[in-house]
């Protein structure tokens, strides 16, 4: 008896049954062999490459999943080449993003070649006959998709790690210019590379207009041209480098000058650790701030020769300096230099005229001199270094006229 027609809803047309793939049996073909392709490619890389014989269980069984993954993507791309798919995504998605850091960029295409010459060298045994040029032609252009997913991962890994360094760097040195380095910002510039040298000193300046990136970079690369390390960043109109691996702060400032803006630069003086170099950075600061009274400053000027302006300005630490280094060991050496000194800058730096007013020959006023210079480090006789000892001997006079100075 003959059945009556069912009747079709007007709202719910008929389902149109999908296309069939043209390529039917090489896929049916592929999807069974993806397991064992990945077996083969594991095996492979165990082979092959010392470094993943070398990594921990837990590294190879993500690189293992991360091999079944791109195969799957493969079959998975061969049966709707015609969509888009997110390779990176598909592959790398299904490892940590630790593994990035784990294993380099070199051995990830390591890993990537091997495991697409495993699945190169089986075409022939998993085509269908007369396919085996379609799935090469496949294979080809899926290969040149997962190199480019490569690259994003790392590059966008690369971008990631190089903002948190950066981030991180601008914290030890602001730290370090307000003076609260602690233990944690030695940790965190450990983090940066930092591998704590002996010589350590700041060095200030002015930073150019435009992309602070490309300043910091450009740091950087004068740093590892003259072999020194380097924690660096723009702060406001300034920029700052904490520099290690030399005892000479002025051929450091020398070396590192280029990318600074016009204008004065100041290094301050060595330290020992980046602990200390808060007293490098102050000095330095006090410097750039001071440097404005003298205009025949040279470029770079070191922090120390700054210190009578710097007194001037308020600095306490330039005018202990001043008193410490200059008026307390002229005093321990004998009133008399200290009174040759004082009388011989009043007298216009005149032997003669200081010899009359202490009522002693020139000869014994010039050897006098020649002691405050190997007391001190500074000439009397040149007129920097006599500006900074006037300076000194009025500030040495005012603590000891002043019990609370």
């Amino acid at each position: 008896m003959p059945q009556p027609e069912r009747e079709h809803s007007p709202a719910t047309p008929a389902a149109h049954p999908a296309p069939a793939h043209p390529h039917t049996a090489t896929l049916r073909r592929l999807e069974k062999s993806s397991g064992r392709l990945a077996a083969n490619a594991i095996a492979r890389m165990d082979e092959t490459l010392p470094w993943y014989r070398a990594m921990p269980p837990e590294n190879r069984s993500w690189i293992g999943l991360v091999a079944q993954a791109g195969i799957a993507a493969f079959t998975e791309w061969f049966r709707h080449p015609e969509t888009p798919q997110a390779i990176s995504t598909d592959v790398f998605g299904t490892a940590p993003r630790e593994l990035t850091r784990a294993i380099t960029l070199r051995q990830t295409v390591e890993m990537v070649r091997t495991t697409i010459e495993v699945m190169e060298a089986a075409i022939e045994e998993v085509a269908a006959p007369g396919d085996e040029s379609i799935l090469r032609e496949a294979l080809l252009v899926y290969a040149r998709e997962i190199a480019f997913a490569t690259a994003q991962v790392y590059a966008q890994a690369a971008e990631a790690r190089g903002a948190w360094d950066a981030r991180l760097e601008s914290l030890v040195v602001n730290a370090v210019l307000s003076g609260e380095a602690d233990e944690g910002a030695l940790s965190r510039a450990a983090a940066l590379g930092w591998n704590s040298p002996e010589h350590v000193c700041v060095v200030l300046g002015t930073a150019p207009e435009g992309d602070s990136e490309l300043t910091v970079e450009a740091i950087r690369r004068a740093a590892r041209h003259h072999k020194l390390q380097v924690l660096t960043g723009v702060l406001g109109d300034r920029l700052v480098v904490i520099a290690g691996g030399s005892d000479n702060p002025i051929q450091v400032a020398k070396s590192l000058i280029g990318p600074f803006a016009a204008g004065p630069v100041v290094a301050g003086p060595v330290v020992s650790d980046l602990l200390n170099a808060t007293k490098s950075a102050q000095a330095a600061a006090a410097g750039l701030k001071a440097c404005t009274a003298w205009q025949d400053a040279p470029r770079p000027v070191l922090a120390d020769d700054l210190l009578p302006e710097r007194a001037i300005a308020s600095d306490p630490a330039a005018r202990d300096q001043l008193v410490e280094e200059i008026y307390r060991p002229l005093e321990e050496a004998g009133s008399a230099l200290l009174e040759t000194l004082s009388v011989y800058l009043e007298q216009a730096s005149s032997l003669e005229g200081a010899a009359r007013m202490l009522f002693v020959h020139p000869n014994t006023v010039r050897y006098r001199l020649r002691r405050v210079t190997d007391v001190t480090g500074w000439s009397p006789s040149d007129v920097r270094s006599a500006f900074t000892l006037r300076i000194a001997l009025i500030l040495g006079r005012l603590a000891d006229g002043d019990p609370q100075s």
